[in-house]
């Protein structure tokens, strides 16, 4: 086994490991190549947590996707006919993307491409930044190859922001909105070319021709950020927020509540998935300083849907039943408490987080990012293994969560009180003189 290979396995969650275990065997038995590619790898590389797998094949992705599902009872989120991808949810919560490797050509700037099956290594020369476009072969005869043809290794280890084309921003310019992103999510600098290929699409109106479609969907990746308040600052300090309405900007971004779900969000532990719907939080903040009409025109600018702006309260509502739950003092057993919050969808956890005037519920959710989250960790695959359990199985699952909850009750025995010593017996007065005489 490679190096990557062992890095990857010390980097993903067990979840996530044997999701790529699966993945790996079932693209194996339907004659398929396939690899670790984007965001995982970009991630694993950086030392961040892994958010979500991204396998790309050279073949029919869609139909290897359909397959995935019916053999381990995946859902389908959603797909992508033009590209050839499917975003999946596992039965366990692990997220992934399954794509076919593909070429983009855009005949006019901003405009639809013509996407054509590729080979990996185009696939990697045709995406957004060098950082973006590494991959991992998960193959039998060449598995933990890194395949990294234009050093976006490099580029992670020296902090930088590289686009891959000299055009990059005027073939898709929805990628200026990207480059600000993983700015401040990464912390990286923009290489020297990259931050003047940005002005000089910007200055050539190139952010006028981002369609809604595009838009959209790079706003759906700004609202699942762990840091809202820093990249909508940057993005206002840019003045890109106007692009998804005219008026967001000043108060209307409503920055000291983002600032607080910011917050919220890092409550969690380093690499803890929260699985969050994040689009219906993100807007529940957005939408809290804007009228109507506002709100009418960014969702036309970003293609929302009336279900993703009805979805605003319908988390408002749940939420408010999540918080008298989460009052009631049969909780105050670490385990009910524990379960009542990791059995929540994560937005309404968040959402009580932000607004929950009830100091019983901030307190009890802090306690279980703090203190339950962290002991639940403790107990590992290898413990519930040791007890005999195959892992994966149904059974594996209950054992495990029956051991956490145990753990999180078992209280930590007090010490018995060591006992005083006997005070010394008290000294005759000739030995009390003689002691003083010594003493002189």
């Amino acid at each position: 086994m490679s190096d990557y290979m062992f890095m990857l396995e010390s980097h993903l969650s067990a979840d996530q490991f044997r999701v790529v275990g699966e993945v790996r065997d079932l693209a194996s038995a339907a004659g398929l190549s396939v690899f670790l590619t984007g965001g995982a790898m970009r991630d694993m590389l950086g030392g961040f947590p892994v958010r979500d797998l991204d396998f790309t094949v050279e073949g029919a992705a869609l139909k290897f996707a359909r397959s995935v599902e019916q053999k381990h009872g995946v859902k389908v989120e959603s797909t992508d006919e033009l590209r050839k991808c499917a975003e999946l949810r596992f039965p366990n919560g692990v997220t992934a993307e399954i794509g076919q490797a593909h070429s983009e050509k855009f005949a006019k700037s901003g405009g639809r491409p013509q996407v054509a099956p590729a080979t990996i290594h185009e696939d990697l020369r045709c995406r957004d930044f060098t950082i973006n476009a590494i991959a991992l072969s998960l193959n039998k005869a060449s598995l933990g190859l890194l395949i990294d043809p234009t050093n976006g290794a490099g580029d992670i280890e020296r902090k930088e922001l590289r686009a891959i084309q000299n055009y990059s921003f005027y073939d898709d310019p929805a990628r200026m909105l990207g480059l600000i992103r993983f700015k401040v999510r990464l912390g990286y600098a923009v290489d020297e070319r990259t931050k003047l290929q940005f002005e000089n699409a910007r200055e050539a109106d190139m952010l006028t021709r981002i369609t809604p479609e595009a838009l959209g969907a790079e706003f759906r990746r700004i609202a699942s950020e762990p840091s809202p308040h820093d990249l909508l600052r940057a993005l206002e300090e840019e003045r890109l927020t106007q692009l998804f309405c005219a008026t967001l900007v000043g108060p209307k971004l409503n920055l000291p509540v983002f600032s607080r779900l910011q917050k919220a969000r890092q409550l969690a532990p380093f690499g803890w998935d929260l699985r969050i719907h994040a689009l219906p939080l993100f807007l529940t903040v957005l939408f809290e300083k804007l009228n109507p009409k506002e709100r009418s025109e960014l969702a036309t600018n970003t293609s929302l849907s009336k279900a993703d702006v009805a979805a605003v309260q319908k988390l408002e509502t749940a939420a408010k039943k999540l918080e008298r739950d989460l009052k009631a003092p049969k909780l105050q057993k670490p385990s009910l408490l524990y379960q009542a919050i990791s059995k929540a969808p994560g937005e309404q956890v968040m959402y009580l987080a932000v607004y929950s005037e009830q100091r019983i519920v901030q307190d009890r959710i802090r306690n279980y990012f703090q203190k339950y989250l962290p002991a639940a960790g403790e107990v590992t695959d290898e413990m519930v293994a040791a007890a005999g359990i195959a892992p994966g199985s149904p059974k594996f699952l209950k054992a495990k969560e029956e051991m956490v909850l145990k753990r999180l009750d078992a209280r930590p025995k007090k010490p018995e009180p060591v006992p005083e010593p006997p005070p010394p017996p008290p000294m005759s007065s000739f030995a009390r003189g003689s002691g003083f005489r010594q003493a002189r």
